[in-house]
């Protein structure tokens, strides 16, 4: 029996490959590092066309009633949960184009109440990236902003049969709906084993401050068995493909539109982790994972760590809707069995 289902294989698909032995990852195919320079609006056709399905993309507007259920809730996660869920479409196809439309105008819109600030309209001459970053601050990003915003968004769009995505898929097999199946699988991300806290990582590094200090620091928490945040992963046993994509779009962006000190002090930082990590668990392969250049991108678009999470479902869903449209064409209900362990009736 394989616990969690590690290693079963529960459907093809054409969307992505992550090969962990390797450091590979291949969306659609495309290795990640040629996708890092697409628009996101261009990924996302790639990921629904693989699937059978020819969509617009653009940032929606969303309707009054979900702005209201956004004022009350308690994270910008549960705001995107809430909010996704209230949302409608005729079919599926429509649904698609509203959802992949729809997150980030509810994540701004959550956000800019959360700071007593009214949400803003989308705009028709931005992209999705852009409207993003204008919902939120209420100015038109920099383009360098942008670009980092969208390798990010990129980046992070498709990664094979994770919890989310296969939650996502199962809910599709039933017949649901593709808001149902999208909720679905915000509610699986929203856990912290699978969604992960980019977050950590960058407060080590604010914690190190100063690259003088980074080999103190990092031997005492490994020396009290601390795990290095941003460093190791469960899948890929060399350097996650990901994080050599963002390490050069945060050193792009940074050097032309924001604090070239926190990058190279983060840099500083990465390169002493690795090398003491070796020094003390030698054989073990922890690497640097997305999580690191994740955070360190993130910040430097002047987003919020309550924001690190929503905005990768901004990217997320476009992989979740192609992943349902490939699983409504196999037209069969995922239904795994299980071994039963407990107790059994007295023999007669």
């Amino acid at each position: 029996m394989n616990s969690g289902l590690e290693g079963i294989v529960a459907a093809e698909t054409r969307l992505s490959m992550v090969d962990g032995e390797r450091g590979e990852l291949v969306i659609g195919g495309h290795r990640v590092e040629e996708l890092s320079s697409w628009h996101f609006e261009d990924v996302v056709r790639l990921l629904w066309g693989l699937a059978g399905f020819e969509g617009a993309v653009k940032v929606a507007p969303i309707p009054a009633h979900t702005q209201l259920l956004l004022r009350n809730a308690a994270s910008a996660m549960d705001a995107l949960r809430v909010g996704v869920a209230s949302l409608s479409a005729e079919d599926d196809d429509a649904a698609a184009e509203l959802l992949v439309g729809a997150f980030p105008t509810i994540v701004a819109a959550y956000w800019r109440m959360q700071q007593g600030l009214e949400p803003i309209e989308p705009r028709a001459d931005l992209g999705l990236a852009a409207n993003y970053l204008y919902m939120l601050r209420g100015e038109v990003p920099h383009e360098e902003l942008v670009r980092g915003l969208e390798t990010y968004l990129n980046t992070v769009v498709e990664h094979g049969m994770n919890a989310s995505t296969f939650t996502a898929r199962v809910i599709a097999s039933t017949g649901s709906d593709l808001v149902s199946a999208i909720t679905g699988a915000l509610g699986a991300l929203k856990g912290p084993l699978h969604g992960g806290a980019p977050g950590p990582a960058l407060d080590m590094v604010f914690e190190i401050g100063e690259a003088s200090r980074a080999e103190e620091v990092l031997r005492a928490k490994i020396a009290g068995g601390e795990r290095l945040m941003g460093f190791g992963h469960r899948i890929y046993k060399v350097r996650d493909p990901r994080a050599d994509v963002l390490a050069k779009a945060a050193e792009r962006m940074f050097t032309r539109a924001g604090d070239m000190r926190l990058y190279e002090l983060a840099r500083s930082v990465e390169s002493t982790a690795l090398r003491l990590l070796e020094e003390h668990k030698p054989g073990r392969r922890l690497q640097t994972n997305v999580e690191f250049y994740t955070a360190l991108v993130l910040h430097g678009l002047g987003l919020e760590v309550p924001l690190f999470t929503p905005t990768f479902a901004i990217a997320r869903v476009a992989g979740w809707t192609a992943h349902c449209f490939e699983q409504r064409a196999v037209g069969r209900i995922i239904r795994p069995a299980s071994v039963y362990v407990g107790a059994l009736p007295a023999m007669v």
